[in-house]
């Protein structure tokens, strides 16, 4: 499982060599203590976000961009997922009928630790900047049933993406 792991590292590290990428420092949204930060960065697939995070629960987190550039009064000020588009639907990352904040889950380990790195076909950096990243308490099965937005739930850790 490590190797395979290591492996997919070094592909999705391979796909953006070349590009700049933006820094984005995470916090939680309870306390608002550093929980590491993420890199995003543009590749010819999309846009690779690379975490580097600590102190979160283990599990599965929905992950996405929010509208606004704010992670205050507990990162609610962040806003929706970016929807420029309007198109009210939660469909994940990979269908272009819904909003363009979806990206791929977030795996935590065991530890705590966040660092595989994910692709977002439909995002570059152009596109999130001004925005926050969010990650939260749930899973998120990249739809609006049975619950809206895949059932993420609470928000607890925000960064704002300049």
């Amino acid at each position: 499982m490590k190797i395979l792991r290591n492996i997919s590292v070094l592909i999705l590290s391979l796909v953006a060599v070349g590009y700049a990428n933006i820094k984005i420092p995470m916090y939680s949204a309870n306390t608002g203590k550093s929980v590491g930060y993420v890199i995003a960065q543009d590749s010819k697939y999309g846009l690779l976000l690379t975490p580097h995070l600590h102190d979160l629960p283990s599990g599965v987190h929905g992950f996405h961009v929010h509208s606004n550039p704010s992670c205050a009064d507990h990162a609610m000020a962040a806003g929706g997922h970016l929807d420029p588009m309007n198109t009210d639907k939660h469909l994940g990352p990979f269908d272009e009928k819904g909003h363009l904040g979806d990206l791929p889950v977030l795996i935590v380990n065991k530890n705590g630790n966040a660092d595989l790195p994910l692709l977002a076909p439909k995002l570059n950096e152009k596109l999130i900047e001004n925005h926050s990243l969010m990650i939260h308490a749930g899973g998120d099965n990249y739809s609006d049933h049975p619950q809206k937005l895949g059932g993420g739930g609470k928000r607890i850790a925000c960064g704002v993406i300049p």
